[in-house]
């Protein structure tokens, strides 16, 4: 039945019966289908949460490109990342370490095993607006590619329709726009003039598909990692992307009465409804989601064309495509505001992994963006370096009831550390506060039980948990 490939078939599948896991070879491995996994493309998106795109339950958002490709994906319900803003967390996941840059880079290691690696746009941390504008590496790290390619654009100072929500301005006057290290910048949204090819999201979307037509048919596989800058502020897009989001249409974060407080200060500190002055705007908050909807759609449309030339060049059979966020957002949940927060609004992140010769489906699997790193380097067949913390997804995309890790972790050098099981997530602060909440009861984290006495064995035993996990960021 398969005449060049029975023996290696053969000892691949005699090593996953020992093992448990595919065998870590310098040869490319061959999956279920026996179609070898060649290549990868990496799509990530920027302040993404999980719960505003179709394809996890959203309504109102239109994320047709992302949903179809859900549909060929094994869809992660519950994957974490490490870092709750860009720059740790792009950090964690391209050398897959809780933390620090121990290691060489995903893309670093894949060079090193013969394969060509492009990054288009944002992957490692850049600052938007400001490099976004400057055109500029940001914190990029050089060896990590082959060829890299920035997508610059003018942000909050592209000319069209300005709003500054927090302070209720709306304006055409390309004068006083808040822009780089700004105070106010995550407030402002610009509904373009322009037909979006000036976009850096546009941009992105071009040059993906031209390194497609370039290097799909070639000799050497390939990895390219195209990083999307939008929903991340300001909320650039054209002007008819709003038009499918009217703030009639829009409901209000639910946020009971009191909610903040049995949330201790250090979980509380940061941008809030009160501190920024958007509270005396409600209406505006509406408008927040709305800004944020319309370049939510904006993005899934770039992304949607780079889908469609992948399969223009028949290149879907051999290629893992994964697309994630780096971290969620706080759209005025617990009346909070960006990210850098432990709760479920930023720390929970989409995931999708398309993998030739898996079946699609969706899991209750709890993964780490760590994790992306070994399961590409499973599923190509090329070994894992020691210096890895992550765990291959492998078993889970091969059964969507299997699991990895019982627990999922994010932490911030600053503030404290964070740990997510099944059916609980538990914060500890580095000045000891804490909170726990009960997820199966209470999704929305609205009561922290951290000082309930009938939870005090449940706190212990997240807090032993958490301890393991902190040690392991100490290796």
């Amino acid at each position: 039945m398969f005449p060049n490939s029975y023996p290696r078939s053969f000892f691949l599948i005699l090593a996953l019966f020992l093992s448990g896991s595919i065998a870590r070879s310098g040869d490319r491995s061959e999956n279920r289908s026996g179609q070898p996994v060649r290549n990868v493309l990496f799509l990530i998106a920027d302040d993404l949460k999980a719960s505003v795109l179709g394809c996890y339950g959203d309504e109102i958002c239109k994320t047709p490109h992302l949903d179809a490709l859900a549909e060929t994906s094994m869809v992660f319900e519950r994957a974490y990342c490490q870092g709750t803003w860009c720059q740790p967390s792009r950090q964690s996941l391209m050398h897959s370490r809780y933390a620090g840059n121990t290691g060489p880079t995903l893309g670093k290691h894949l060079i090193d095993q013969g394969f060509y690696s492009a990054r288009v746009g944002k992957i490692f941390h850049m600052r938007v607006p400001g490099d976004i504008i400057d055109g500029t590496d940001g914190n990029d790290v050089a060896n990590t590619w082959t060829e890299k390619f920035n997508c610059q654009g003018q942000e909050a100072h592209t000319p069209g329709l300005y709003r500054l929500l927090n302070q209720n301005i709306e304006t055409r006057a390309l004068e006083n726009r808040q822009s780089t290290r700004m105070p106010f910048r995550m407030f402002a949204s610009v509904e373009s003039d322009g037909d979006g090819s000036e976009q850096p999201d546009w941009k992105a979307a071009g040059k993906t598909v031209e390194l497609l037509r370039k290097h799909g048919k070639g000799d050497q596989p390939f990895f390219i990692a195209t990083g999307f800058v939008r929903p991340h502020y300001p909320s650039v897009a054209p002007a008819s992307y709003f038009e499918d989001y009217p703030i009639e249409k829009i409901p209000f974060p639910e946020v009971p009465e009191g909610d903040l407080d049995d949330i201790p200060k250090m979980g509380k500190s940061g941008t809030t409804s009160e501190s920024s002055g958007i509270a005396k705007y409600p209406e505006n908050i509406k408008q927040m989601w709305s800004d944020y909807y319309a370049t939510v759609t904006f993005m899934d449309e770039q992304l949607g064309k780079v889908m469609a030339e992948l399969d223009r060049q028949g290149l879907r059979d051999s290629t893992l495509v994964i697309f994630t966020s780096d971290h969620g957002y706080h759209l005025g949940e617990h009346h909070f505001w960006q990210k850098s927060k432990f709760h479920e609004d930023v720390t929970r992140v989409p995931l999708l992994v398309s993998a030739p010769g898996f079946e699609s489906g969706r899991t209750m699997a709890l993964a780490e963006l760590m994790d992306i790193y070994p399961t590409a380097c499973d599923l190509l067949g090329v070994p894992v370096p020691d210096s890895v913390q992550g765990e291959s997804l492998q078993p889970v995309l091969a059964d969507s009831s299997a699991r990895v890790r019982e627990a999922a972790f994010s932490l911030d050098q600053k503030k404290g550390h964070f740990i997510r099981t099944d059916d609980w997530a538990y914060m500890r602060y580095k000045d000891g506060s804490e909170e726990l909440y009960d997820m199966k009861n209470d999704p929305e984290q609205f009561t922290n039980l951290a000082g309930d006495s009938d939870q005090a064995g449940k706190k212990a035993e997240m807090s032993e948990l958490m301890d393991g996990k902190v040690d392991r960021v100490k290796k």
